[in-house]
């Protein structure tokens, strides 16, 4: 018979995967990385989840979510559609994964890779994340506007709690006392009461669009960024919830997160319009690096010690390494298409090599990467064309235009966009002069693999598909 002393003792060995790092405490014990940690990503356009050993820097392998299109396009498809959040539980032994256009969460067994329960929520969710205790899981369901709550054992849904319209994503303050939400279509950000589940606290956002917030391991500040105007907001983490600083990150500022090292406490964001992270010391909100990553950086998380940080670079099929000491890219790791929401699990395989399950990774290496270039000749936006089969899905990460202005992609017969304009895609940029832009068809095969006298090349023009006007941005040959 175990004692209540004895099964205190056991309880107090148990290495939990909330560190002294995000989403942890201060006072948690760093985690040293290790061959059990696990750094994984959500990759949206191969429906897939991709898993590292970041003791190797090594892609193990991955997760079959779903098929990329055009198979998940048939009315009888099961699959996931669009993996793109990422969550954790405090013990390390369960990933949530969230797809956005199958309106789920797959609850996913850290050490035998495998799907345990899949939970179906509201239209569009965009993020969950487990409370501190493991008691809840909570969801953003960002295309209504509640957040979802689930079961944290059965993953049964339990309640919803009514927010600002749009809720883009939800972390904890690391003693689980407030639930912060931000809201990717409504210019606020909430606070609420675990235990009541009332809203106790009301922030504004300086814009709409925010999809990504932290909050320190001491417990004081809530970060979060804003990737239509490509600002990062800081307030207090407790109240009255002040607003404390506003910094101008740049253009597509997507996630941000923070890290604990030397005694310092640093936030990192990434900036996707310039393929950048840019580090902000928390005490004074000085920035102290700007550290070039890959193209268009977009999750990111600190390891267990937080000696490195890791981000899934989006357009290129890949997650880098920071060094936080040197402040520099010491790996890249290659992984599925489109990588998005990302998350670091200390001892997510505490025995046995957890390869069980995983999938080769094979389509990623299939990827194209183009620019396009403004009249000075300098690049100013990436394409990638993420092969699926006959057809790639393009995505544009658009910079250097005219904020709030229609443009349109499209195909032309020559380089400079004088004839045979075929347009792709209409876009607004947003106040940054940004946007993502997404196209679907056999594009490579025409701007690529193409002969020279049927090549084709992307380009974009102002105003819309019924009357382009001036060509902007041209491709880069």
């Amino acid at each position: 018979m175990i004692t209540r002393l004895a099964a205190l003792l056991l309880l107090s060995t148990a290495i939990p995967a909330f560190a002294g790092q995000a989403p942890g405490r201060a006072e948690a014990p760093d985690i040293a990385i290790n061959k059990s940690d696990r750094f994984y990503t959500s990759d949206q356009f191969s429906n897939t989840v991709s898993v590292i050993d970041p003791s190797q820097n090594k892609l193990l392998g991955g997760i079959k979510l779903g098929e990329p299109t055009p198979a998940n396009l048939s009315p009888l498809y099961r699959g996931q559609v669009l993996v793109h959040g990422m969550g954790f539980s405090p013990d390390g032994k369960t990933l949530a994964a969230v797809s956005i256009g199958s309106n789920s969460v797959s609850f996913i067994d850290t050490a035998t890779n495998a799907v345990k329960h899949t939970a179906y929520v509201g239209r569009s969710p965009h993020e969950a994340f487990f409370r501190p205790d493991g008691k809840e899981v909570w969801v953003a369901v960002r295309g209504e506007d509640y957040i979802q709550v689930l079961d944290g054992k059965s993953f049964a849904p339990t309640a919803r709690i009514k927010v600002p319209n749009g809720p883009g994503m939800t972390i904890f303050s690391p003693d689980g006392r407030y639930g912060f939400v931000c809201s990717s279509f409504s210019p606020e950000t909430v606070a609420i009461d675990t235990k009541t589940r009332k809203i106790v606290g009301r922030m504004t956002q300086e814009s709409p669009f925010c999809p990504d917030l932290a909050a320190t391991p001491d417990g004081e500040q809530l970060w979060l960024t804003l990737k239509d105007v490509g600002k990062t907001m800081v307030f207090e983490a407790k109240p009255p919830f002040k607003a404390l600083k506003t910094l101008d990150t740049g253009p597509i500022t997507n996630h941000v997160n923070i890290v604990r090292r030397d005694g310092g406490q640093f936030a990192y964001v990434t900036v996707g319009g310039t393929n950048e992270i840019k580090v902000f010391r928390t005490t004074d909100f000085l920035q102290v690096a700007t550290i070039p990553v890959g193209a268009l950086p977009h999750g990111i998380w600190p390891s267990g010690d937080g000696t490195r940080v890791y981000i899934g670079l989006e357009n290129a099929d890949a997650v880098a390494v920071i060094d936080t000491a040197k402040q520099a890219v010491i790996a890249t790791v290659p992984v599925g298409q489109a990588p998005q929401g990302v998350a670091y699990v200390p001892n997510a395989v505490p025995s046995g090599d957890g390869m069980t399950n995983l999938q080769p990774l094979s389509a990623a290496q299939n990827s194209a990467q183009l620019s396009l270039a403004g009249s000075d000749g300098k690049p100013v936006t990436q394409v990638t064309l993420f092969n699926q089969g006959l057809v790639q899905m393009l995505q544009a990460a658009v910079t250097g235009l005219e904020p709030k202005s229609a443009y349109v992609l499209a195909l032309a017969n020559d380089v400079k966009g004088e004839t045979g304009i075929q347009p792709l895609a209409p876009f607004m940029t947003n106040p940054a002069g940004a946007a993502i832009v997404n196209a679907v068809g056999p594009i490579r095969q025409a701007v690529g693999d193409a002969a020279p006298d049927q090549r084709r090349y992307l380009v974009i023009l102002a105003g819309g598909p019924d009357k382009p006007g001036t060509v902007l941005q041209t491709q880069v040959r």
